[in-house]
């Protein structure tokens, strides 16, 4: 089945699918996005992504293309084209089509909307669920406005790739005070020997993950202590567990840090609970 994607109006076959050479989030990565987890076919947690895309494009003060109803349309009709079951629905908003100039351009030009979806098979990751994954750490070396979630992530590819060639699946920025900021497409945790469950707040040095925001009530539901601080590199390699969360991924435990086993070198219990119940508090569309 040919792949489709949205792009400014039009349902595209995936190839044919294309933006104007003078795009502005390919002249200038001045756009956002956002990825919502498709499951059974329908959309998780849809809302909160929406809030918070609305939210970045305020920040950047970059116009909704088309009221959210309507945007509501095409997301769903996207992965209903693509026949896509499980997987991810991506959507990019960018400044627009305009001559090359750093400064906004003129009032009046429209925002530029593009919408895929791919399927992602539920097998595979539940395979790096039960073994776990391996991070390493990389100096965080991006702007401080990463609360933002802006198309901008040169750092973010470089870091993915760093962790590629060491034979890890994630990366983790650490600030110069020598604390973990987030993952390079997560967020990052770690369980103390006491079991608090230790997360970095959600200032402007992380993005507030649409994933973290609903794991905070099944840590409510499981009566878990949660503490919303910074930990260093070594408190990560000294904890009784970590683990990362995204859209794609849920909840995925962390068993080895640069090269090191995390507590006994398997995913912990508390991880592998959270990730067991965590679709029970999403919102499904």
């Amino acid at each position: 089945m040919p792949r489709i994607a949205y792009v400014n109006g039009r349902y595209l076959p995936h190839r044919a699918a294309a933006v104007h050479v003078e795009d502005r989030g390919y002249q200038f990565a001045d756009g956002v996005y956002e990825v919502c987890e498709v499951r059974a076919g329908r959309l998780i947690d849809q809302r909160r992504h929406m809030e918070r895309l609305q939210r970045s494009l305020s920040e950047l003060r970059i116009a909704m293309p088309m009221p959210l109803r309507a945007l509501d349309v095409v997301l769903h009709e996207v992965v209903r084209r693509n026949a896509v079951r499980n997987g991810i629905v991506y959507l990019q908003i960018t400044r627009g089509v305009a001559k090359r100039d750093h400064p906004f351009p003129p009032a009046g030009t429209r925002p530029a909307l593009v919408v895929t979806a791919s399927r992602i098979d539920p097998a595979r990751t539940e395979a790096f669920a039960t073994g776990g994954i391996a991070v390493i750490t990389v100096p965080d070396n991006r702007w401080e406005r990463v609360d933002i979630k802006s198309i901008a992530l040169l750092p973010n590819v470089l870091a993915k790739q760093a962790a590629r060639e060491q034979g890890a699946r994630e990366a983790w920025f650490v600030a110069a005070d020598g604390t973990v900021t987030e993952g390079a497409s997560s967020n990052a945790w770690i369980v103390t020997a006491d079991n608090e469950v230790v997360t970095r707040p959600a200032d402007h040095s992380i993005l507030r993950g649409i994933t973290r925001t609903v794991l905070l009530d099944v840590l409510r539901a499981h009566d878990l202590t949660l503490v919303e601080r910074s930990f260093t590199v070594a408190e990560a390699m000294a904890a009784r567990e970590a683990f990362i969360t995204s859209a794609s991924q849920t909840v995925m435990p962390v068993v080895r840090i640069d090269g090191r086993a995390v507590g006994n070198g398997a995913p912990g219990l508390i991880a592998t609970a959270l990730r067991a119940d965590f679709h029970r508090f999403a919102e499904e569309s």
